[in-house]
């Protein structure tokens, strides 16, 4: 984050202790578990351990360290195993693993999906270290620095159980002989019961002071996203939350589409990741690989846009689609999110100063997201629905596009009428992948485009990423495999 610097992590390796900066890789490893005692001794210490938590979800920009092995990219990555595992995107040529998510063909070694599973376990740990001293603390700093911490265990939990299924459930420091811990999986219902139960603490601590911290209508939101999500949807807990941020007056959508993603922190944020331009070890280089006519990056062409996705952007993007994509040639690339001072109207567009080294904000969780949430909560699993709230709410996100209050409005709701909807609204923001998920269509969907596409490596079962190889050699056996892999 902008804000974070020099947090410091204790670790056991090979039972000495060393310290290690702000950019190393804390694995769920007996070798390299968390010590217990030693660190946190003042209120500063705490808050400086909360920033960490915020460093692991920023993650390193791979243009500043090029290592594929514990590079800790944090959420860096994630459009590879997400959006590029959907519809909307591809990469341009069949080079290197990460061509492999698009085509389902991710096997247990993937690098970037190591890297990625790894991450995420690395932002629990050091929340679970900050739990560990929360009473180092000032007693009037300890509820926000809990909450923040079980925000964002929450947040990597999330991540892991739609993408990996069933895994370990570390809630605790852990010490380097408790390999069955950090190496069974749990079902997903567990995991789930975790991230709802640390969800709710958090709305209970926090409040709404930051947008690139944790705060109560981050928590909500991410909690109704959760409900909607969870083997056994909470339809109802799901309406009231998104009911409870609109009604709480403090969030809108931006009057200009472009504004949400260059003005930042906007009024539509609910929780956005911080980088910073120029700066090495604040900044990112993901948005320089959506290039690829005029290649920006150091490895381009991610990212690329579908036919089936532009389609749908001519029917029902309106003015989201000159922000969202631009084409040149035969090349149909992501524009939302380019490195900052891009312009891709001049010939040849420019990109900015430092496009490997951007500052552009990642968008967790915004406004628009949450209104059509409310309207999900309310059809309630349902085909349709005729209810004018959830009507009102999907059309606040149209008419914002430009589309018209009164002839474009529907009568009768559809699913398929608010997914195409937040597809065009909310591409290339790691959304549709896991909105198929939930909608229950990801396989018929995903099955349809692997066969127009020519992806043999397709099947229902690669909905799941497979468990790196790493954590189960690392295991002795203790972690079993995806079926599939």
């Amino acid at each position: 984050m902008k804000y974070i610097k020099n947090s410091i992590f204790i670790l056991i390796i090979a039972m000495s202790l060393l310290s290690c900066s702000e950019n190393d890789f804390l694995n769920p490893l007996p070798e390299s578990a968390i010590v217990t005692d030693a660190f946190f001794k003042t209120d500063a210490d705490v808050l400086a351990g909360v920033m960490g938590i915020y460093d692991a979800v920023q993650g390193v920009n791979e243009n500043t360290n090029t290592s594929l092995v514990s590079s800790n990219r944090g959420i860096q990555f994630e459009y590879m195993l997400s959006e590029m595992r959907s519809d909307n995107t591809r990469t341009k040529t069949l080079e290197g693993s990460k061509a492999d998510f698009h085509r389902y063909i991710v096997d247990a070694n993937n690098v970037q999906s190591e890297d990625y599973y790894a991450s995420m376990y690395d932002i629990i740990f050091r929340a679970n270290n900050v739990m560990n001293f929360i009473d180092v603390a000032d007693a009037a700093n300890q509820p926000r620095y809990m909450g923040e911490a079980k925000f964002l265990r929450a947040f990597a939990y999330f991540k892991l159980v739609r993408l990996y299924g069933a895994v370990p459930l570390v809630t605790s420091v852990v010490g380097p002989l408790e390999n069955e811990l950090l190496f069974s999986r749990v079902s997903e219902a567990q995991i789930y019961e975790q991230i709802v139960s640390d969800l709710t603490d958090a709305i209970g601590s926090l409040d709404n002071t930051f947008k690139s911290r944790a705060s109560q209508a981050a928590a909500q939101g991410l909690l109704a996203k959760v409900y909607l999500s969870q083997p056994t949807p909470n339809h109802g807990g799901a309406k009231q939350l998104c009911e409870d941020i609109v009604n709480g007056g403090e969030y809108s959508l931006e009057p200009d589409f472009y504004d949400v993603f260059y003005s930042e922190l906007n009024n539509e944020i609910l929780f956005a990741v911080q980088y910073e331009t120029g700066n090495t070890l604040e900044s990112q280089s993901f948005s320089s690989e959506f290039t690829a006519e005029f290649r920006q990056g150091r490895e381009d062409g991610h990212n690329i846009l579908n036919e089936n996705l532009i389609a749908d952007f001519a029917a029902y993007g309106g003015n989201r689609t000159s922000v969202s994509y631009v084409t040149f040639g035969t090349s149909n690339e992501v524009t939302k999110f380019l490195p900052d001072g891009s312009d891709v109207t001049t010939t040849p567009p420019t990109y900015g100063s430092s496009p490997r080294d951007a500052g552009n904000d990642w968008i967790v969780l915004r406004y628009a997201d949450v209104l059509l949430m409310h309207a999900e909560a309310i059809m309630a699993g349902a085909s349709e629905t005729t209810n004018s709230a959830a009507i009102d709410s999907y059309m606040a996100v149209r008419e914002r596009a430009g589309f018209d209050p009164v002839a474009d409005r529907p009568s009768v709701l559809t699913k398929e009428n608010l997914l195409v909807e937040r597809r065009v609204e909310l591409a290339f923001e790691n959304q549709r992948f896991y909105d198929l998920l939930r909608f229950g269509v990801a396989d018929a969907v995903l099955g349809a485009h692997a066969t127009e596409m020519g992806y043999t490596g397709y099947n229902a079962r690669k909905l799941l990423l497979p468990i790196p190889a790493r954590e189960i050699n690392l295991s002795a056996g203790l972690l079993e495999q995806n079926p599939g892999y």
